[in-house]
């Protein structure tokens, strides 16, 4: 079967199509016949071996997201039923319940082999059958940065009617912010730095939208849009560069959701704006099995619908992550089988 493998040396260079044998479902295993997959940044990061020895080991076949349709049955199986979409759980060995460094480490695409092979074997408890309403290339981009914003604004951030979310971006992560916050009944303000952008934002629902490249000192206005009080909660996918402006934006009390160090991972912010005004400063590492079947439930009785911005055939990954790495998308880029 096709694969691709990152073989001789960390770096997207390295990313290779290549031929090895199909593999076969063990007990407790269901062989997957993968259909799409869909990228994220974390993807760029494990190719240049960004998280050092828990990276994995080469070769390794990369991209943790996708979707697929079980094949075969290994012994014991009665989770899933051949024939049945699937997505492969980011996180293996998280079914719910609090992380722990067990759940949060047996991640797919590094240090486990990730999606980008036609068959995959997976533990039953290591999948979950996705909305029936979606195509193979919507349900792909639900592992990772669907259930990220599930997660941050559900799961942990207990989302009202009414609140005020404040989005920071149109990557993945945050449309599906977007989304499950307008599910939820509440106010969206969304930063951008593209005009053109906003303007789509707008049209998903975002109720204000503010260019950070015109007011860098974005903070204000983003609490002067929320009454001057501030936002419930932020999104917050920049890191360094964007959280001293998402604790001038932040309502006391309010839920800053930590996804993405896009500008990079040393804290610039002032520690002081947290304690004093008793802001919770929430770490979100994507999410358990449990979350995602809720998530799916909800997408499932709502009719949303991901955001699929590019879509490359499977031999042209190499391409779909320099297009990812240009950050000029909106929304998601997947790759079709």
């Amino acid at each position: 079967m096709k694969a691709y493998q990152i073989r001789d040396e960390w770096s997207l260079e390295h990313i290779e199509l290549v031929e090895i044998p199909k593999p076969s479902p063990g007990p407790g295993e269901v062989l997957v016949e993968m259909k799409a997959s869909s990228l994220n940044y974390r993807d760029m990061v494990v190719a240049n071996r960004g998280y050092g020895s828990k990276t994995g080991n080469l070769p390794l076949i990369p991209v943790s997201d996708g979707v697929g349709i079980v094949r075969e049955l290994g012994d014991g199986v009665s989770r899933v039923a051949i024939g049945d979409r699937v997505c492969p759980l980011f996180m293996q060995s998280w079914i719910s319940g609090p992380p722990n460094r067990k759940r949060l480490s047996a991640t797919l695409g590094g240090p486990i082999d990730g999606v980008m092979a036609e068959f995959r074997c997976f533990p039953q408890d290591s999948v979950s059958r996705v909305p029936e309403e979606l195509t193979d290339l919507e349900a792909s981009t639900l592992p990772c940065a669907a259930l990220t914003a599930w997660s941050a604004l559900i799961e942990e951030g207990k989302l009202q009617p009414g609140e005020s979310v404040l989005i920071q971006g149109t990557g993945g992560v945050s449309l599906f912010a977007l989304q499950f916050a307008k599910i939820c009944g509440a106010r969206c303000i969304l930063i951008s730095g593209s005009n053109e952008k906003m303007k789509r934002a707008q049209e998903l629902g975002a109720d204000e939208v503010l260019n950070y490249q015109d007011l860098p000192e974005w903070g204000k206005q983003v609490r002067d849009f929320s009454g001057g009080e501030g936002v419930d909660h932020i999104v917050e996918v920049g890191g360094p560069e964007t959280l001293p402006q998402s604790l001038r934006a932040i309502r006391p009390g309010g839920t800053i959701s930590m996804i993405g160090v896009l500008s990079g991972s040393e804290m610039k912010a002032q520690l002081g704006l947290i304690v004093t005004r008793q802001i919770r400063l929430q770490g979100i590492t994507v999410g358990h099995r449990d979350g995602f079947e809720a998530m799916a439930s909800t997408i499932n009785a709502s009719g949303m619908k991901p955001i699929v911005d590019q879509v490359y055939p499977f031999t042209s990954l190499p391409e779909a992550m320099h297009s990812l790495s240009e950050a000029k998308h909106f929304g998601k880029i997947c790759l079709e089988f």
